[in-house]
Protein backbone atom coordinates (compact mmCIF):
# COMPACT_ATOMS: atom_id res chain seq x y z
CA UNK A 1 0.00 0.00 0.00
CA UNK A 2 1.31 3.48 -0.80
CA UNK A 3 2.78 5.83 1.85
CA UNK A 4 0.30 8.17 3.52
CA UNK A 5 0.94 11.85 2.92
CA UNK A 6 -1.47 13.17 5.56
CA UNK A 7 -2.70 11.96 8.95
CA UNK A 8 -5.09 9.06 8.84
CA UNK A 9 -5.70 5.41 9.72
CA UNK A 10 -4.45 2.74 7.35
CA UNK A 11 -5.86 -0.77 7.65
CA UNK A 12 -3.90 -3.75 6.30
CA UNK A 13 -4.87 -7.40 6.15
CA UNK A 14 -2.12 -9.99 5.96
CA UNK A 15 -2.95 -13.65 5.33
CA UNK A 16 -0.55 -16.03 7.10
CA UNK A 17 -2.94 -18.99 7.06
CA UNK A 18 -1.46 -20.77 4.05
CA UNK A 19 -0.94 -24.49 4.46
CA UNK A 20 0.41 -27.32 2.35
CA UNK A 21 -2.66 -28.69 0.54
CA UNK A 22 -3.77 -32.29 0.41
CA UNK A 23 -3.05 -33.88 -2.98
CA UNK A 24 -4.73 -36.75 -4.76
CA UNK A 25 -2.97 -40.12 -4.77
CA UNK A 26 -5.56 -42.56 -6.16
CA UNK A 27 -6.47 -41.34 -9.65
CA UNK A 28 -5.93 -44.09 -12.21
CA UNK A 29 -5.28 -43.73 -15.95
CA UNK A 30 -5.52 -46.19 -18.84
CA UNK A 31 -5.61 -46.07 -22.64
CA UNK A 32 -6.74 -48.76 -25.06
CA UNK A 33 -9.30 -49.93 -27.58
CA UNK A 34 -13.00 -49.94 -26.71
CA UNK A 35 -16.21 -50.70 -28.60
CA UNK A 36 -17.68 -47.23 -28.08
CA UNK A 37 -16.94 -43.82 -26.67
CA UNK A 38 -14.95 -40.70 -27.58
CA UNK A 39 -11.64 -41.21 -29.36
CA UNK A 40 -8.46 -39.32 -28.53
CA UNK A 41 -9.66 -37.46 -25.46
CA UNK A 42 -9.49 -38.04 -21.72
CA UNK A 43 -12.75 -39.06 -20.04
CA UNK A 44 -13.23 -39.67 -16.31
CA UNK A 45 -15.30 -42.59 -15.03
CA UNK A 46 -16.13 -43.32 -11.41
CA UNK A 47 -17.38 -46.89 -11.54
CA UNK A 48 -17.57 -49.94 -13.76
CA UNK A 49 -21.11 -48.93 -14.68
CA UNK A 50 -19.79 -45.56 -15.89
CA UNK A 51 -17.09 -47.37 -17.86
CA UNK A 52 -19.72 -49.44 -19.67
CA UNK A 53 -21.98 -46.44 -20.29
CA UNK A 54 -19.21 -44.38 -21.86
CA UNK A 55 -17.00 -46.99 -23.55
CA UNK A 56 -19.28 -49.98 -24.06
CA UNK A 57 -19.07 -53.57 -22.93
CA UNK A 58 -15.98 -55.69 -23.62
CA UNK A 59 -15.63 -58.17 -26.45
CA UNK A 60 -12.84 -60.57 -27.39
CA UNK A 61 -10.63 -57.76 -28.70
CA UNK A 62 -11.33 -55.02 -26.16
CA UNK A 63 -11.43 -57.13 -22.98
CA UNK A 64 -7.64 -56.80 -22.59
CA UNK A 65 -8.18 -53.07 -21.98
CA UNK A 66 -11.63 -53.12 -20.38
CA UNK A 67 -10.96 -55.78 -17.74
CA UNK A 68 -7.86 -54.14 -16.14
CA UNK A 69 -9.81 -50.87 -16.03
CA UNK A 70 -12.74 -52.65 -14.38
CA UNK A 71 -10.40 -54.34 -11.90
CA UNK A 72 -8.95 -50.99 -10.86
CA UNK A 73 -12.47 -49.67 -10.28
CA UNK A 74 -13.04 -52.43 -7.72
CA UNK A 75 -10.63 -50.51 -5.48
CA UNK A 76 -10.63 -46.89 -6.71
CA UNK A 77 -13.40 -44.57 -7.83
CA UNK A 78 -11.63 -42.23 -10.26
CA UNK A 79 -10.19 -43.46 -13.54
CA UNK A 80 -9.14 -41.39 -16.55
CA UNK A 81 -9.67 -43.30 -19.80
CA UNK A 82 -8.51 -42.61 -23.36
CA UNK A 83 -9.87 -44.57 -26.30
CA UNK A 84 -6.99 -44.99 -28.76
CA UNK A 85 -7.42 -43.70 -32.28
CA UNK A 86 -7.41 -46.59 -34.74
CA UNK A 87 -8.91 -47.17 -38.18
CA UNK A 88 -12.53 -47.64 -37.06
CA UNK A 89 -15.35 -45.57 -38.59
CA UNK A 90 -18.74 -44.18 -37.55
CA UNK A 91 -21.89 -45.47 -39.20
CA UNK A 92 -24.14 -43.07 -41.15
CA UNK A 93 -27.59 -43.03 -42.71
CA UNK A 94 -26.13 -43.47 -46.20
CA UNK A 95 -24.02 -46.44 -45.08
CA UNK A 96 -20.76 -44.64 -45.90
CA UNK A 97 -18.50 -44.88 -42.87
CA UNK A 98 -16.83 -41.69 -41.67
CA UNK A 99 -14.49 -40.86 -38.79
CA UNK A 100 -15.95 -38.64 -36.05
CA UNK A 101 -13.70 -38.99 -33.02
CA UNK A 102 -15.30 -36.78 -30.39
CA UNK A 103 -17.30 -33.60 -29.82
CA UNK A 104 -14.59 -31.13 -30.84
CA UNK A 105 -13.75 -33.17 -33.93
CA UNK A 106 -17.43 -33.20 -34.91
CA UNK A 107 -17.65 -29.42 -34.57
CA UNK A 108 -14.62 -28.99 -36.83
CA UNK A 109 -16.12 -31.34 -39.44
CA UNK A 110 -19.44 -29.48 -39.41
CA UNK A 111 -17.66 -26.15 -39.73
CA UNK A 112 -15.73 -27.49 -42.72
CA UNK A 113 -18.88 -28.91 -44.37
CA UNK A 114 -17.13 -32.28 -44.54
CA UNK A 115 -20.14 -34.59 -44.62
CA UNK A 116 -21.79 -35.61 -47.88
CA UNK A 117 -24.94 -33.96 -49.18
CA UNK A 118 -28.07 -35.65 -47.84
CA UNK A 119 -26.50 -37.16 -44.70
CA UNK A 120 -28.91 -36.74 -41.78
CA UNK A 121 -27.43 -38.65 -38.84
CA UNK A 122 -24.08 -40.15 -37.86
CA UNK A 123 -23.34 -42.51 -34.98
CA UNK A 124 -21.93 -40.54 -32.09
CA UNK A 125 -18.73 -42.60 -31.96
CA UNK A 126 -16.84 -45.05 -34.20
CA UNK A 127 -17.53 -48.78 -34.15
CA UNK A 128 -19.86 -51.47 -35.47
CA UNK A 129 -22.21 -50.87 -32.56
CA UNK A 130 -23.44 -47.87 -34.52
CA UNK A 131 -24.72 -50.21 -37.25
CA UNK A 132 -27.47 -51.33 -34.88
CA UNK A 133 -28.89 -47.82 -34.55
CA UNK A 134 -32.07 -46.59 -36.19
CA UNK A 135 -33.60 -43.13 -35.91
CA UNK A 136 -37.35 -42.61 -36.39
CA UNK A 137 -39.05 -39.19 -36.47
CA UNK A 138 -42.72 -38.27 -36.50
CA UNK A 139 -43.88 -34.75 -37.31
CA UNK A 140 -47.00 -32.70 -36.60
CA UNK A 141 -49.44 -34.87 -38.51
CA UNK A 142 -52.00 -36.86 -36.56
CA UNK A 143 -52.32 -39.59 -39.24
CA UNK A 144 -48.63 -40.31 -39.17
CA UNK A 145 -48.58 -40.41 -35.36
CA UNK A 146 -51.51 -42.81 -35.08
CA UNK A 147 -49.78 -45.28 -37.42
CA UNK A 148 -46.29 -44.76 -36.00
CA UNK A 149 -44.63 -47.84 -34.50
CA UNK A 150 -43.30 -45.82 -31.55
CA UNK A 151 -46.51 -43.98 -30.67
CA UNK A 152 -46.58 -45.72 -27.29
CA UNK A 153 -43.39 -43.98 -26.19
CA UNK A 154 -45.08 -40.56 -26.18
CA UNK A 155 -48.03 -38.99 -24.37
CA UNK A 156 -49.59 -37.30 -27.38
CA UNK A 157 -48.99 -36.34 -31.01
CA UNK A 158 -46.57 -33.56 -31.94
CA UNK A 159 -48.14 -30.27 -32.96
CA UNK A 160 -47.38 -26.60 -32.49
CA UNK A 161 -45.06 -25.57 -29.66
CA UNK A 162 -45.93 -22.73 -27.32
CA UNK A 163 -42.86 -20.90 -28.58
CA UNK A 164 -43.89 -21.10 -32.25
CA UNK A 165 -47.54 -20.32 -31.55
CA UNK A 166 -46.56 -17.13 -29.74
CA UNK A 167 -44.75 -16.00 -32.88
CA UNK A 168 -47.37 -16.97 -35.42
CA UNK A 169 -45.72 -20.27 -36.34
CA UNK A 170 -47.32 -23.71 -36.52
CA UNK A 171 -46.68 -27.48 -36.79
CA UNK A 172 -43.03 -27.24 -35.71
CA UNK A 173 -42.93 -30.13 -33.24
CA UNK A 174 -41.32 -33.55 -33.88
CA UNK A 175 -40.96 -36.70 -31.81
CA UNK A 176 -37.69 -38.63 -32.20
CA UNK A 177 -36.67 -42.12 -31.07
CA UNK A 178 -33.31 -43.85 -31.26
CA UNK A 179 -33.79 -47.61 -31.62
CA UNK A 180 -31.53 -50.64 -31.11
CA UNK A 181 -32.64 -52.12 -34.42
CA UNK A 182 -30.50 -55.27 -34.35
CA UNK A 183 -30.27 -55.75 -30.58
CA UNK A 184 -26.51 -55.16 -30.33
CA UNK A 185 -26.96 -52.74 -27.42
CA UNK A 186 -29.69 -54.37 -25.38
CA UNK A 187 -29.87 -57.94 -26.65
CA UNK A 188 -33.43 -57.29 -27.80
CA UNK A 189 -33.93 -56.14 -31.40
CA UNK A 190 -36.16 -53.11 -31.77
CA UNK A 191 -35.70 -51.80 -28.23
CA UNK A 192 -36.06 -48.05 -27.83
CA UNK A 193 -32.84 -46.55 -26.50
CA UNK A 194 -33.81 -42.86 -26.31
CA UNK A 195 -36.84 -40.64 -26.86
CA UNK A 196 -36.99 -36.91 -27.52
CA UNK A 197 -40.49 -35.51 -27.24
CA UNK A 198 -41.87 -32.26 -28.64
CA UNK A 199 -38.61 -30.99 -30.11
CA UNK A 200 -38.95 -28.18 -32.63
CA UNK A 201 -37.94 -27.69 -36.26
CA UNK A 202 -37.49 -23.96 -35.56
CA UNK A 203 -33.85 -22.93 -35.21
CA UNK A 204 -34.66 -20.35 -32.53
CA UNK A 205 -37.02 -22.54 -30.49
CA UNK A 206 -36.88 -22.48 -26.72
CA UNK A 207 -38.63 -24.66 -24.15
CA UNK A 208 -40.69 -23.10 -21.41
CA UNK A 209 -37.69 -23.31 -19.08
CA UNK A 210 -35.57 -21.36 -21.58
CA UNK A 211 -33.46 -24.26 -22.84
CA UNK A 212 -32.76 -24.77 -26.54
CA UNK A 213 -35.50 -26.91 -28.11
CA UNK A 214 -34.28 -26.92 -31.72
CA UNK A 215 -34.22 -30.61 -32.63
CA UNK A 216 -30.68 -30.44 -33.98
CA UNK A 217 -29.36 -29.11 -30.66
CA UNK A 218 -31.59 -31.42 -28.64
CA UNK A 219 -30.04 -34.44 -30.37
CA UNK A 220 -26.45 -33.22 -30.43
CA UNK A 221 -26.54 -32.20 -26.78
CA UNK A 222 -28.72 -34.98 -25.43
CA UNK A 223 -28.20 -38.19 -27.39
CA UNK A 224 -25.64 -40.74 -26.29
CA UNK A 225 -25.88 -42.55 -29.64
CA UNK A 226 -26.25 -40.20 -32.61
CA UNK A 227 -25.36 -36.76 -33.96
CA UNK A 228 -27.38 -34.56 -36.31
CA UNK A 229 -25.70 -33.62 -39.61
CA UNK A 230 -28.45 -32.19 -41.82
CA UNK A 231 -32.20 -32.08 -42.39
CA UNK A 232 -33.95 -34.94 -44.16
CA UNK A 233 -34.82 -33.88 -47.72
CA UNK A 234 -38.61 -33.74 -47.17
CA UNK A 235 -38.22 -31.38 -44.18
CA UNK A 236 -37.94 -28.33 -46.41
CA UNK A 237 -38.69 -25.73 -43.72
CA UNK A 238 -36.64 -27.25 -40.88
CA UNK A 239 -33.96 -24.97 -39.51
CA UNK A 240 -35.81 -21.73 -40.26
CA UNK A 241 -37.03 -19.37 -37.54
CA UNK A 242 -40.46 -19.76 -35.98
CA UNK A 243 -41.97 -16.34 -36.73
CA UNK A 244 -44.93 -16.70 -39.12
CA UNK A 245 -43.71 -20.12 -40.29
CA UNK A 246 -45.98 -23.06 -41.14
CA UNK A 247 -43.55 -25.98 -40.83
CA UNK A 248 -43.89 -29.04 -43.05
CA UNK A 249 -43.01 -32.66 -42.38
CA UNK A 250 -45.04 -35.05 -44.50
CA UNK A 251 -47.67 -37.67 -43.79
CA UNK A 252 -45.27 -40.50 -43.04
CA UNK A 253 -42.67 -41.00 -40.33
CA UNK A 254 -39.00 -40.75 -41.31
CA UNK A 255 -36.93 -43.88 -40.59
CA UNK A 256 -33.17 -43.94 -41.05
CA UNK A 257 -31.02 -46.99 -40.26
CA UNK A 258 -27.30 -46.40 -39.77
CA UNK A 259 -24.62 -48.55 -41.38
CA UNK A 260 -20.99 -48.45 -42.45
CA UNK A 261 -19.43 -48.40 -39.00
CA UNK A 262 -16.28 -50.49 -38.59
CA UNK A 263 -14.10 -51.76 -35.73
CA UNK A 264 -10.35 -51.73 -35.45
CA UNK A 265 -9.80 -52.88 -31.92
CA UNK A 266 -6.21 -54.09 -32.28
CA UNK A 267 -4.26 -50.85 -31.88
CA UNK A 268 -0.58 -50.79 -32.73
CA UNK A 269 2.06 -49.89 -30.17
CA UNK A 270 2.31 -46.50 -31.82
CA UNK A 271 -1.45 -45.91 -31.53
CA UNK A 272 -1.41 -46.98 -27.88
CA UNK A 273 1.56 -44.82 -26.93
CA UNK A 274 -0.04 -41.86 -28.73
CA UNK A 275 -3.15 -42.38 -26.62
CA UNK A 276 -1.09 -42.59 -23.42
CA UNK A 277 0.66 -39.41 -24.53
CA UNK A 278 -2.54 -37.52 -23.67
CA UNK A 279 -1.62 -38.15 -20.02
CA UNK A 280 1.81 -36.54 -20.36
CA UNK A 281 1.04 -33.03 -19.13
CA UNK A 282 1.31 -33.03 -15.36
CA UNK A 283 0.32 -29.36 -15.06
CA UNK A 284 -3.14 -29.77 -16.56
CA UNK A 285 -4.03 -33.42 -15.85
CA UNK A 286 -3.98 -34.90 -12.38
CA UNK A 287 -3.30 -38.65 -12.37
CA UNK A 288 -1.31 -40.92 -10.06
CA UNK A 289 -1.53 -44.58 -11.12
CA UNK A 290 -1.01 -45.40 -14.81
CA UNK A 291 -2.32 -48.84 -15.79
CA UNK A 292 -0.31 -50.43 -18.57
CA UNK A 293 -2.72 -53.28 -19.22
CA UNK A 294 -1.57 -56.18 -21.36
CA UNK A 295 1.82 -55.82 -23.02
CA UNK A 296 1.71 -56.63 -26.76
CA UNK A 297 3.33 -59.84 -27.97
CA UNK A 298 6.95 -60.14 -29.00
CA UNK A 299 9.42 -57.26 -29.01
CA UNK A 300 6.53 -54.80 -29.11
CA UNK A 301 5.84 -55.70 -25.48
CA UNK A 302 9.21 -54.29 -24.44
CA UNK A 303 8.81 -51.18 -26.60
CA UNK A 304 5.35 -50.58 -25.17
CA UNK A 305 6.35 -51.00 -21.51
CA UNK A 306 9.40 -48.76 -21.93
CA UNK A 307 7.24 -46.07 -23.54
CA UNK A 308 4.98 -46.06 -20.49
CA UNK A 309 7.97 -45.91 -18.17
CA UNK A 310 9.25 -42.93 -20.16
CA UNK A 311 5.87 -41.26 -19.63
CA UNK A 312 6.17 -41.70 -15.87
CA UNK A 313 9.79 -40.53 -15.86
CA UNK A 314 8.76 -37.44 -17.78
CA UNK A 315 6.00 -36.50 -15.34
CA UNK A 316 7.73 -37.68 -12.16
CA UNK A 317 4.47 -37.62 -10.23
CA UNK A 318 2.94 -40.94 -11.29
CA UNK A 319 3.71 -44.63 -11.00
CA UNK A 320 3.12 -46.84 -14.03
CA UNK A 321 2.13 -50.49 -13.65
CA UNK A 322 3.23 -52.91 -16.37
CA UNK A 323 2.52 -56.60 -16.81
CA UNK A 324 4.33 -59.28 -18.80
CA UNK A 325 3.00 -60.54 -22.11
CA UNK A 326 0.16 -63.03 -21.67
CA UNK A 327 2.03 -65.67 -23.65
CA UNK A 328 4.95 -65.43 -21.22
CA UNK A 329 2.86 -66.67 -18.32
CA UNK A 330 -0.18 -68.64 -19.58
CA UNK A 331 0.38 -72.36 -20.26
CA UNK A 332 4.11 -71.73 -20.37
CA UNK A 333 6.51 -74.20 -18.72
CA UNK A 334 9.30 -71.59 -18.77
CA UNK A 335 7.19 -68.73 -17.40
CA UNK A 336 9.68 -67.58 -14.77
CA UNK A 337 12.55 -67.46 -17.25
CA UNK A 338 10.48 -65.70 -19.92
CA UNK A 339 9.14 -63.09 -17.50
CA UNK A 340 12.63 -62.35 -16.21
CA UNK A 341 13.98 -62.09 -19.77
CA UNK A 342 11.23 -59.59 -20.58
CA UNK A 343 11.72 -57.62 -17.36
CA UNK A 344 15.49 -57.41 -17.88
CA UNK A 345 14.87 -55.35 -21.02
CA UNK A 346 12.79 -52.73 -19.24
CA UNK A 347 14.16 -49.33 -18.26
CA UNK A 348 15.36 -48.99 -14.69
CA UNK A 349 12.96 -46.62 -12.96
CA UNK A 350 11.50 -46.03 -9.52
CA UNK A 351 8.35 -44.77 -11.24
CA UNK A 352 7.40 -48.23 -12.54
CA UNK A 353 6.09 -51.44 -10.96
CA UNK A 354 6.28 -54.85 -12.63
CA UNK A 355 4.07 -57.82 -11.72
CA UNK A 356 4.64 -61.48 -12.49
CA UNK A 357 1.60 -63.18 -13.99
CA UNK A 358 -1.71 -62.96 -15.83
CA UNK A 359 -4.96 -63.34 -13.89
CA UNK A 360 -7.91 -65.57 -14.80
CA UNK A 361 -11.06 -63.51 -14.22
CA UNK A 362 -14.75 -63.77 -15.04
CA UNK A 363 -16.18 -61.56 -17.78
CA UNK A 364 -19.82 -61.22 -16.73
CA UNK A 365 -20.74 -59.36 -19.90
CA UNK A 366 -19.96 -62.35 -22.11
CA UNK A 367 -20.21 -65.18 -19.55
CA UNK A 368 -16.64 -66.33 -20.15
CA UNK A 369 -13.38 -66.45 -18.24
CA UNK A 370 -10.43 -64.49 -19.60
CA UNK A 371 -6.71 -64.16 -18.99
CA UNK A 372 -5.94 -60.50 -18.36
CA UNK A 373 -2.96 -58.46 -17.22
CA UNK A 374 -2.65 -57.91 -13.48
CA UNK A 375 -1.57 -54.26 -13.76
CA UNK A 376 -5.10 -52.91 -13.20
CA UNK A 377 -5.49 -54.94 -10.01
CA UNK A 378 -2.02 -54.00 -8.70
CA UNK A 379 -2.70 -50.31 -9.35
CA UNK A 380 -6.02 -50.85 -7.58
CA UNK A 381 -4.19 -52.20 -4.53
CA UNK A 382 -2.35 -48.87 -4.31
CA UNK A 383 -5.66 -47.00 -4.50
CA UNK A 384 -7.06 -49.26 -1.78
CA UNK A 385 -3.99 -48.65 0.37
CA UNK A 386 -4.66 -44.92 0.11
CA UNK A 387 -8.19 -45.54 1.39
CA UNK A 388 -7.37 -47.84 4.31
CA UNK A 389 -3.98 -46.39 5.28
CA UNK A 390 -1.86 -43.86 3.36
CA UNK A 391 0.06 -43.70 0.11
CA UNK A 392 3.34 -44.40 1.95
CA UNK A 393 2.20 -47.82 3.17
CA UNK A 394 3.13 -50.87 1.12
CA UNK A 395 0.30 -52.25 -1.04
CA UNK A 396 1.71 -55.79 -0.76
CA UNK A 397 1.16 -58.61 1.69
CA UNK A 398 -1.74 -60.27 3.44
CA UNK A 399 -3.04 -57.04 5.03
CA UNK A 400 -3.41 -54.84 1.93
CA UNK A 401 -2.29 -57.01 -0.99
CA UNK A 402 -5.34 -59.22 -1.56
CA UNK A 403 -6.38 -59.25 -5.25
CA UNK A 404 -10.15 -59.31 -5.76
CA UNK A 405 -12.13 -61.40 -8.22
CA UNK A 406 -9.25 -63.68 -9.26
CA UNK A 407 -10.17 -67.27 -10.13
CA UNK A 408 -6.59 -68.41 -10.62
CA UNK A 409 -3.19 -67.15 -11.75
CA UNK A 410 -1.21 -68.33 -14.76
CA UNK A 411 1.64 -69.65 -12.62
CA UNK A 412 2.17 -69.75 -8.87
CA UNK A 413 5.88 -69.19 -8.16
CA UNK A 414 7.61 -71.24 -5.47
CA UNK A 415 10.01 -69.67 -2.97
CA UNK A 416 13.10 -70.10 -5.15
CA UNK A 417 11.20 -68.72 -8.18
CA UNK A 418 10.02 -65.75 -6.15
CA UNK A 419 13.63 -65.10 -5.22
CA UNK A 420 14.62 -65.04 -8.90
CA UNK A 421 11.71 -62.80 -9.85
CA UNK A 422 12.40 -60.37 -7.02
CA UNK A 423 16.03 -60.02 -8.02
CA UNK A 424 14.79 -59.15 -11.52
CA UNK A 425 12.58 -56.33 -10.11
CA UNK A 426 9.40 -58.39 -10.65
CA UNK A 427 6.83 -58.49 -7.84
CA UNK A 428 5.46 -62.03 -7.48
CA UNK A 429 1.73 -62.62 -7.33
CA UNK A 430 1.10 -65.72 -5.25
CA UNK A 431 -1.87 -67.87 -4.31
CA UNK A 432 -1.59 -69.23 -0.77
CA UNK A 433 -3.96 -72.01 0.38
CA UNK A 434 -6.76 -70.47 2.41
CA UNK A 435 -5.30 -66.95 2.06
CA UNK A 436 -6.25 -65.95 -1.47
CA UNK A 437 -4.22 -64.36 -4.24
CA UNK A 438 -1.72 -61.85 -2.92
CA UNK A 439 0.79 -59.33 -4.26
CA UNK A 440 3.91 -60.61 -2.50
CA UNK A 441 6.44 -57.94 -3.35
CA UNK A 442 6.67 -54.16 -3.25
CA UNK A 443 9.65 -53.33 -5.45
CA UNK A 444 9.79 -50.63 -8.07
CA UNK A 445 11.62 -51.22 -11.33
CA UNK A 446 14.71 -49.37 -10.09
CA UNK A 447 17.77 -51.52 -10.69
CA UNK A 448 20.21 -49.91 -8.24
CA UNK A 449 19.94 -50.40 -4.46
CA UNK A 450 18.13 -47.38 -3.06
CA UNK A 451 15.28 -46.39 -0.79
CA UNK A 452 13.39 -45.68 -3.99
CA UNK A 453 13.40 -49.34 -5.00
CA UNK A 454 10.27 -49.74 -2.84
CA UNK A 455 6.77 -48.70 -3.90
CA UNK A 456 5.89 -47.06 -0.59
CA UNK A 457 8.97 -44.81 -0.63
CA UNK A 458 8.43 -43.72 -4.22
CA UNK A 459 4.78 -42.90 -3.55
CA UNK A 460 5.71 -41.12 -0.30
CA UNK A 461 8.04 -38.78 -2.18
CA UNK A 462 5.47 -38.19 -4.92
CA UNK A 463 3.03 -37.03 -2.23
CA UNK A 464 5.65 -34.85 -0.52
CA UNK A 465 6.99 -33.32 -3.72
CA UNK A 466 3.57 -32.68 -5.22
CA UNK A 467 2.09 -31.13 -2.07
CA UNK A 468 5.08 -28.94 -1.21
CA UNK A 469 5.56 -27.85 -4.83
CA UNK A 470 1.90 -26.80 -5.00
CA UNK A 471 2.25 -24.76 -1.81
CA UNK A 472 5.56 -23.27 -2.97
CA UNK A 473 3.93 -21.60 -5.98
CA UNK A 474 2.71 -18.90 -3.63
CA UNK A 475 6.32 -17.90 -2.91
CA UNK A 476 6.87 -16.96 -6.55
CA UNK A 477 7.55 -13.24 -7.12
CA UNK A 478 7.95 -12.56 -3.39
CA UNK A 479 11.22 -11.22 -1.97
CA UNK A 480 13.95 -13.72 -1.13
CA UNK A 481 14.48 -12.43 2.40
CA UNK A 482 14.35 -13.96 5.86
CA UNK A 483 10.63 -13.25 6.20
CA UNK A 484 9.78 -15.27 3.08
CA UNK A 485 12.16 -18.07 4.05
CA UNK A 486 10.68 -18.28 7.56
CA UNK A 487 7.20 -18.25 6.05
CA UNK A 488 8.18 -21.20 3.85
CA UNK A 489 9.61 -23.16 6.78
CA UNK A 490 6.49 -22.49 8.82
CA UNK A 491 4.45 -23.75 5.89
CA UNK A 492 6.32 -27.00 5.29
CA UNK A 493 7.37 -28.15 8.76
CA UNK A 494 3.83 -28.70 10.16
CA UNK A 495 2.98 -30.71 7.06
CA UNK A 496 6.04 -32.94 7.53
CA UNK A 497 5.28 -33.35 11.24
CA UNK A 498 1.84 -34.59 10.25
CA UNK A 499 3.35 -37.10 7.80
CA UNK A 500 5.75 -38.24 10.55
CA UNK A 501 2.82 -38.71 12.92
CA UNK A 502 1.12 -40.85 10.29
CA UNK A 503 4.21 -43.10 10.08
CA UNK A 504 5.33 -41.96 6.63
CA UNK A 505 8.73 -40.64 7.70
CA UNK A 506 10.91 -41.14 10.76
CA UNK A 507 12.50 -37.69 10.74
CA UNK A 508 13.01 -34.59 8.61
CA UNK A 509 14.92 -31.32 8.38
CA UNK A 510 14.03 -28.21 6.39
CA UNK A 511 16.92 -25.87 5.53
CA UNK A 512 15.87 -22.58 4.00
CA UNK A 513 18.07 -19.73 5.17
CA UNK A 514 21.13 -17.71 4.18
CA UNK A 515 23.29 -20.86 3.99
CA UNK A 516 21.57 -22.08 0.84
CA UNK A 517 20.11 -18.77 -0.29
CA UNK A 518 23.39 -16.97 -0.77
CA UNK A 519 23.85 -13.61 -2.40
CA UNK A 520 24.50 -15.30 -5.73
CA UNK A 521 21.25 -17.29 -5.44
CA UNK A 522 19.27 -14.18 -4.55
CA UNK A 523 20.85 -12.14 -7.34
CA UNK A 524 19.79 -14.74 -9.92
CA UNK A 525 16.17 -14.55 -8.70
CA UNK A 526 16.18 -18.03 -7.26
CA UNK A 527 14.88 -19.51 -4.02
CA UNK A 528 16.35 -22.70 -2.55
CA UNK A 529 14.99 -25.03 0.11
CA UNK A 530 16.64 -28.30 1.10
CA UNK A 531 14.24 -30.80 2.61
CA UNK A 532 15.87 -33.86 4.20
CA UNK A 533 13.63 -36.88 4.65
CA UNK A 534 14.12 -40.20 6.42
CA UNK A 535 11.45 -42.40 4.83
CA UNK A 536 9.81 -45.23 6.70
CA UNK A 537 10.76 -48.64 5.29
CA UNK A 538 8.50 -51.63 4.72
CA UNK A 539 9.44 -55.01 6.16
CA UNK A 540 10.52 -57.43 3.45
CA UNK A 541 12.43 -59.96 5.53
CA UNK A 542 11.56 -61.39 8.94
CA UNK A 543 14.01 -63.33 11.10
CA UNK A 544 12.64 -65.36 13.99
CA UNK A 545 15.29 -66.84 16.33
CA UNK A 546 14.02 -69.64 18.58
CA UNK A 547 16.64 -70.39 21.25
CA UNK A 548 16.46 -73.39 23.56
CA UNK A 549 18.06 -72.98 27.01
CA UNK A 550 18.70 -75.15 30.04
CA UNK A 551 16.14 -75.14 32.82
CA UNK A 552 18.39 -73.48 35.37
CA UNK A 553 19.58 -70.64 33.15
CA UNK A 554 18.41 -67.11 33.91
CA UNK A 555 17.33 -65.25 30.77
CA UNK A 556 19.09 -62.13 32.01
CA UNK A 557 22.39 -64.01 31.78
CA UNK A 558 22.05 -64.80 28.04
CA UNK A 559 20.04 -61.87 26.64
CA UNK A 560 21.87 -58.62 25.98
CA UNK A 561 20.65 -55.72 28.08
Amino acid sequence: MAFQVSPGVQVKEIDLTNVVPAVSTSIGAIAGAFQWGPVGEVRTVGSEKDLVNVFGKPDTNTAKYFMPAAQFLQYGNTLRVVRAETGNLNSTGSGTGVKVKNDSHFESLIAGDTFGVGEVFVARYPGTLGNSLKVSMCGANSTAFNNWAYKGSFDSAPGTSTYAAARGGSNDEVHIVVVDEDGSWTGSAGSVLETFAFASQASDARSEDGTNNYYREVLNNGSAYIRFIGHESTMTTAGLTAAGRAFTFGTSAINISLAGGTDDNAPTVGELTTAYGLFADGETLDINLVIGGESPAGADGVTYANALIALAEGRKDVVVFVSPRIADTVNNATAVTDVITWADQLTSSSYAVIDSTALYVYDKYNDVYRWVAASGAVAGLCANTDNVADAWFSPAGLNRGQLLGVTKIAFNPKKNERDDLYKARVNPIVSFPGEGTVLFGDKTALAKPSAFDRINVRRLFIVLEKAVATASKFQLFEFNDEFTRAQFRNLVEPFLRDIKGRRGITDFLVVCDETNNTGEVIDTNRFVADIYIKPARSINFITLNFIATRTGVEFSEIVGQ
